[in-house]
This record gives structure tokens, C-alpha cells and sequence, in this order.
């Protein structure tokens, strides 16, 4: 149900303030501001869907704008350029830390807010839905003296709070910190943290090069965006630093695929790299509606192709006045593959790619992104829908199973007679149809 404000009435103050207090209460991460016609549509992202919160009328809508504006830092007479601003408040004594970004469009100027949320970056690693084998592999990983470390996944699949959650478990006193970002989402007490400013040249390559010289025992990288800054990553990693960084990838062997495309000769890679982990973000069932069902022909075939386990049961959420859709927060779906001397070498003598998968995958602890999402389905956390729409499995058989559920019900019933009031045709004297015809042939028209 859309939120009513009485622009007429109220302060736009207070206005902006409770649109920003009450999407952090209701855990959204981002408020997109769009220009319509005659109004702005104000929607907030909770658990990755826009959901429709609020309208302004266009009368208040630049009121609106420039207020968000002069929170965030801008500049209230420029609307033609896109902007970037922060906001840091307190509301309701609730401190909220905030992105903004103007774009202008056809109808107007449209903002979006993204909500920082560091509560779950706290909570350490133990607490982002790893399962004990993947666990444990992380645990292995950061414990290395050098090396380099990837988290993968798409733009909003919880990488920053997997790398900081990391940080804040390996930044120890003895140690020399350093981060270089793009731009720093968290503060971290004892890290040394650089923002990147490209307007004067303060690069992401340009900054490693001068942290190298800076003593550092691990550095942090927030993205690796091109061939320069992987080459000084990796070359970093092997002169006895650790490396931790992001990368836009959608698996472990994409993510070594990219690295490779981006120049980094083949014998650096299989040295430096210790490990990846690739993750989505799934809905979360809502525990208040969450029930048991029969499970479903295709969804037991499923199970017993990628598990090797029958289940007869499912879990499943109806949806109550608690959550949205049967969706209540999310978990996160990992794949995590740490590096061996077996795949080191595999890397180095340019083992193609399926040979490379069968490697990789046919480890006995190895468990896929979609093996992960299948277990996490199966203790009720998510639904078999939810995973199978977030990643994608590359199997003729699995695309076979789903087309199958997908086709038409074939039925056993006997068709059902219906009874009507007309006659039979065949009933029907032939003289009645001759004299019938001869009544039409004299109607006039």
C-alpha cells in the first residue's frame, strides 16, 4: 500500500526525512526517485525487487530534489550533468549513512539513494551463510602470508560486505593495512584507507604502485576494472603481500578466463592465486508463514542429479503480513575454490576449458553455486524457484527436466458429455432439413 504525505501541510524536511527513517526501518537498500508525467514515482528496493512506495506531485517535486541534494552535497543549480553525493544523519536517533546519485533524464532529474547497511559486515564471517566445507576453505585462504583473493559476483551480490567482513577479521595490530577504494564504504579503525580520485589522476594503479612502497602486509583492492590493476595485483601477491580483491566474474572459471584476458601472464596467475569466492544473493523464506509440501516429480529429479540425494519434502512460504511474497531478507548462495597445486598447474599449461571445469568441480569437497543454493534449499532457507532463477546451470539434461515440468498436463479422464437441449443431427429426418432449407431460401434480407 503507497504511503500518503501531505506535501501541502508538511515540511519538506520532514518529509525527506521519513521517506530516508522509514526505508531503513523496512531493511531497503536503495530509493529510486523517478520523474513521470505529472508526478515522481518514489519506489525502495527490499530483498532485490522495487516495490512502489510513495508519489510526489510536480509541484513539489523540485522542492523535493533540492532537498535531497543539499543533504548529499550537490550542486542545487546544475541539472543537467549527473552527480554523486553522501549523506551522513541521525534520525529517530538512528545513524544513516547514504550514496546518492542524480542522473537527468527526459522527464526530469532522477535520484537514487543507497542505504549502507554495516550491521551484517560486524557480524564477522561466520555469519554470511558459509557452509562448513566452504567455511572452512575461506579459513585457509586468509591464514596464507601472500597470495592473492577474489570475491566475484554481479553489482548488489554482497562482495563489499564479504571483503570487509574479511578485513575485519585479519586486521590484527602487527600487521600493515592498506585499502585502496572506490569510494570507501566503511571506516575501519587501525586501516589505512585510500579514495581513488581520477579527475587528478589518483588511480587505482597509480595508488598500488605508491602503496608498495609503503610497507604493507595486506592490501585491499576495491575492484579490479583493468588490465594495469590486475597485472600490479598479482605481481603484488607474489612478492609476499595478500591480496584481497573484487571482480566482476560470474563463477571461478570466468574469473580465471578474465584475469587471463587481461593480460596476466598464465605462470603469475597459477603462483599468486589462493582462492575465489563467487556468491549471489537469494531471497530468504519468511520463517512466520513457512510450511512443508510434497515435493514435485521435477524437483526430487533435480536433487537426485545434483545432490545424489532423494527428498520427499519442501519447504515453502505463503506469505503473511510479515514478508513480502513469502520473501523475508536474504542469504547468500557462495562457491568457493581454493587454489591447489593440481589446478596451479592445470593453469599454467593452458588446460582448455571443459577439461578445466571437470578438474575443478570433480574435487571431493567441491561444491558449485548451484549445489550450494540446492542445500540451502533443502534446510528451508530459500526455494528451489529462487535458485534456479539466479544461476544458471549450462545442462541440456537440467533444461530438459525444467521443460518437461513447464509442458502441458496430460490427462487420463474421460472426456465429459455435455447435455444440451438441441437434437441430435443425426436424429434429424432428412425431409425436416429439405423443408428448413426452402423456409431460408425465402427470406428477404
Amino acid at each position: 500500500m503507497l504511503r500518503k504525505y501531505n506535501f501541502a501541510d508538511t515540511p519538506i524536511v520532514e518529509i525527506v526525512n521519513d521517506i530516508l527513517y522509514d526505508s531503513s526501518i523496512r531493511k531497503a537498500s536503495d530509493i529510486h526517485f523517478d520523474p513521470m508525467d505529472s508526478f515522481v514515482k518514489i519506489r525502495i528496493r527490499i530483498d532485490g525487487s522495487l516495490i512502489d512506495y510513495a508519489t510526489v506531485p510536480n509541484e513539489y517535486k523540485q522542492n523535493l530534489i533540492t532537498r535531497i541534494k543539499i543533504l548529499s552535497g550537490m550542486n542545487i543549480t546544475e541539472t543537467r550533468l549527473p552527480q554523486d553525493g553522501a549523506i551522513k544523519i541521525t534520525i529517530e536517533s538512528t545513524e544513516l549513512d547514504m550514496r546518492v546519485s542524480s542522473l537527468p533524464t527526459n522527464m526530469g532529474e532522477k535520484v537514487v539513494i543507497r542505504i549502507m547497511d554495516y550491521k551484517s559486515n560486524m557480524n564477522g564471517i561466520e555469519n554470511l551463510d558459509f557452509n562448513k566445507q566452504n567455511y572452512n576453505k575461506v579459513l585457509e585462504m586468509i591464514n596464507k602470508p601472500n597470495g592473492i583473493i577474489l570475491v566475484t559476483g554481479a553489482t548488489g551480490t554482497g562482495k563489499s560486505t564479504t571483503v570487509y567482513s574479511i578485513l575485519q577479521r585479519i586486521n590484527r595490530e602487527e600487521v600493515n593495512l592498506i585499502t585502496v577504494e572506490d569510494p570507501i564504504e566503511m571506516d575501519l579503525p587501525g586501516v589505512n584507507q585510500v579514495q581513488v580520485n581520477s579527475e587528478i589522476g589518483l588511480t587505482f594503479a597509480s595508488t598500488l604502485r605508491s602503496i608498495l612502497r609503503q610497507d604493507p602486509d595486506i592490501i585491499m583492492i576495491g575492484e579490479i576494472r583493468d588490465s594495469e590493476t590486475a597485472k600490479i595485483a598479482v605481481r603484488a601477491s607474489i612478492t609476499g603481500h595478500l591480496v584481497l580483491s573484487t571482480i566482476h566474474t560470474n563463477n571461478s572459471l570466468t574469473t580465471i578466463e578474465r584475469l587471463l584476458d587481461m593480460d596476466v601472464e598464465r605462470y603469475l596467475l597459477a603462483s599468486a592465486l589462493s582462492g575465489i569466492i563467487s556468491q549471489r544473493l537469494a531471497r530468504r523464506l519468511c520463517p512466520h508463514c513457512m510450511k512443508k509440501r510434497e515435493a514435485k516429480p521435477y524437483e526430487k529429479e533435480v536433487f537426485k542429479k545434483y545432490l545424489g540425494r532423494d527428498i520427499n519434502e519442501m519447504f515453502y512460504s505463503e506469505g503473511c503480513d510479515k514478508c513480502n511474497h513469502g520473501y523475508l531478507g536474504r542469504i547468500a548462495i557462495q562457491e568457493v575454490l581454493l587454489i591447489n597445486e593440481t589446478i596451479r598447474d592445470a593453469i599454467n599449461n593452458s588446460m582448455p576449458k571443459e577439461e578445466l571445469r571437470d578438474l575443478v568441480y570433480n574435487q571431493e569437497n567441491a561444491i558449485t553455486l548451484f549445489q550450494d543454493g540446492l542445500l540451502k534449499v533443502e534446510q528451508g532457507l530459500t526455494s528451489l524457484e529462487e535458485v534456479m532463477r539466479l544461476i544458471e546451470v549450462d545442462d541440456v539434461q537440467m533444461d530438459e527436466i525444467v521443460t518437461e515440468e513447464k509442458s502441458p498436463v496430460q490427462t487420463t479422464e474421460e472426456p465429459v458429455e455435455y447435455q444440451t437441449d438441441a437434437p441430435d443431427l443425426i436424429d434429424i429426418k432428412p425431409e425436416v432439413i429439405e423443408e428448413n432449407n426452402q423456409e431460408f431460401e425465402t427470406l428477404e434480407f
